[in-house]
């Protein structure tokens, strides 16, 4: 399995373009967010989870940070559990909108790379995926996907089949889509946890940069509704 993993890493960073210097992230103390900010949901994986991180270091509250810092306020819950497939996260998708304590305004959909990487076949994934979508648009939650990308390791037929997955869902659900999550940190080492999959606290603040924006005007196309 690891050695599945570092080639598909290699093979990730050889297919992605470089990816763009991020902004520098605000350092200062966070100005305070509003009790009626809108809720954002991170619904997810350990990418989303903030594996092997201090708190404060992950995705959802650097992202909650960047937003606040910028002018737009928000608060953004962390949903992501490790190791969390397309299936179990479908399985625990009621639960967790249940769960909140306010309708959140926009769900961060970031599922499907322990799918790819333990060789599920993704028809699965999609079928995952579209239901996870489902249920969002059956509750008026509009939803941002955070894609991934098969590694040609894989085998043509599973690349053919898994890496349309999110643009495909994305168009059907009209939810918002960021190609390849991982797209500005894969193939760099100071960015990436030694296991070569996880990003490492700098490393989620150049993914933070390269998505804010995305998420930024999905969160004011759901509030303007």
């Amino acid at each position: 399995m690891r050695h599945l993993t570092l080639l598909l890493l290699a093979a990730l960073a050889a297919c992605s373009k470089p990816a763009p210097a991020p902004e520098a992230l605000q350092t200062a103390a966070a100005p305070a967010i509003p009790a009626d900010a809108p809720v954002i949901l991170a619904f997810g994986d350990s990418l989303y989870a903030g594996y092997r991180l201090a708190p404060g270091e992950g995705y959802p509250p650097r992202l909650e940070a960047a937003l606040n810092a910028a002018g737009v306020k928000a608060r953004v819950v962390n949903a992501g559990v490790s190791g969390d497939t397309t299936a179990a996260a479908l399985d625990r998708l009621a639960f967790t909108l249940d769960g909140q304590k306010v309708k959140p305004a926009l769900v961060l959909v970031g599922l499907g790379g322990n799918d790819m990487l333990r060789g599920l076949p993704p028809e699965q994934t999609r079928a995952n995926l579209d239901a996870i979508l489902t249920e969002l648009d059956k509750r008026h939650i509009p939803a941002l996907l955070t894609g991934m990308l098969a590694a040609p390791n894989m085998g043509k037929d599973y690349v053919a089949a898994f890496n349309p997955i999110y643009p495909a869902l994305a168009a059907k659900h009209k939810a918002a889509l960021v190609p390849f999550f991982l797209q500005a940190v894969i193939g760099n080492d100071k960015l990436m946890l030694d296991d070569h999959i996880h990003p490492n606290a700098a490393g989620v603040d150049k993914i933070v940069a390269a998505t804010k924006d995305q998420v930024t005007k999905a969160l004011k196309a759901a509030t303007a509704r």
